[in-house]
């Protein structure tokens, strides 16, 4: 999508700290940290929400979440983390690409 800025930053058309890539996702760090380490994970497909997972997507999800589990230590959460995924703007989804918030790398409270 054109005027996304995942699908830009995927494209390199915006410079991004990026801790992490392959030929499915990106991981970058979040220019508005709210933790200690705070990472995006963004698939390089682009879509918006969890309901337009299909078999290929799925896929994807959950090879991101496997990778995200074995790098965890390498990104200084190897004591713990959180994953976040807002959908739609009422939960905090800003950008309209499907993206995991990687919280951690400091003891975490409990906000809404």
């Amino acid at each position: 999508m054109k005027d996304c800025v995942f699908c830009k930053i995927v494209a390199g058309e915006i410079p991004s700290a990026k801790v992490y890539e392959d030929g499915e996702i990106v991981v970058f760090k979040d220019i508005a940290p709210l933790a200690k380490v705070h990472l995006l994970c963004v698939p390089k497909e682009h879509y918006a929400r969890l309901s337009e997972l299909n078999g290929e997507r799925k896929r994807v999800l959950a090879d991101a979440a496997e990778k995200i589990a074995s790098l965890a230590p390498s990104w200084g959460l190897g004591e713990g983390y959180r994953l976040v995924v807002n959908q739609g703007e009422s939960a905090g989804q800003t950008v309209p690409h499907l993206h995991i918030h990687i919280l951690g790398g400091e003891t975490l409270g409990w906000e809404k």
